[in-house]
């Protein structure tokens, strides 16, 4: 497919979290999970996941880490293994029908979860690996400011991640989706970046179909 005379279906989403019943996914050319498909994330509930993800007709299925991912950062090579026939990037780029995908599952540190990072350099060193040219980019968390509202002690927060936006600015990928805050759902346009928090909040929203 030549994306210059053919839009690309998207269909993504993010924090499944095995709550795959009733999940509204619509068709596509390309199924990109942004992370959390998992509850406690042990290699079985991986193995669970991947046979779901496997019943879906799109025939390519992109995979990046979320924090509910453990057995992917603890078990790296076994928890690769079950994803075989999948596309899982983790901080890597992939180019697909002329689009360049790039994933990454960093996101602020968070208690004892997976791929968490400290807010500042460390983060900041992680953003530096996207590359200057990317259609796609693919997080778990949210950059600041955009689906990443939350409720906390009844005041509205931002808790997304400043240098994520910092580097996304200086890309400035077509699309960049992203996760991991189930209250804020949505799509924002912004320059040339479109952001969607692609979260089905635990399959209570369908996945999101965009095109290209």
């Amino acid at each position: 497919m030549n994306p210059s005379t053919s839009a690309v279906r998207i269909v993504a989403m993010a924090d499944t979290h095995l709550q795959h019943d009733g999940l509204v996914i619509p068709d596509g050319d390309i199924l990109v999970h942004a992370g959390d498909m998992l509850q406690h994330g042990s290699l079985d509930e991986l193995a669970r996941a991947a046979d779901f993800l496997r019943t879906l007709p799109h025939p390519i299925k992109i995979i990046v880490a979320g924090n509910h991912e453990v057995c992917l950062e603890k078990r790296p090579a076994d928890a690769r293994a079950v994803l075989e026939g999948f596309v899982y990037l983790e901080d890597e780029a992939v180019t697909i029908d002329g689009l360049v995908f790039y994933g990454s599952p960093w996101q602020p540190k968070f208690r004892i979860w997976a791929f968490g990072a400290t807010r500042g350099a460390e983060l900041a060193a992680k953003w530096a690996r996207i590359p200057e040219r990317v259609d796609v980019l693919v997080t778990h968390g949210p950059p600041y400011g955009f689906g990443d509202r939350i409720r906390w002690k009844d005041q509205e927060r931002h808790v997304g991640c400043v240098d994520l936006l910092a580097r996304v600015r200086e890309v400035e990928p077509r699309l960049h989706l992203f996760g991991h805050i189930h209250q804020d759902r949505g799509l924002w346009i912004d320059g040339a970046t479109t952001f969607a928090n692609v979260t089905t909040d635990e399959g209570a929203s369908p996945a999101m179909e965009l095109s290209l």
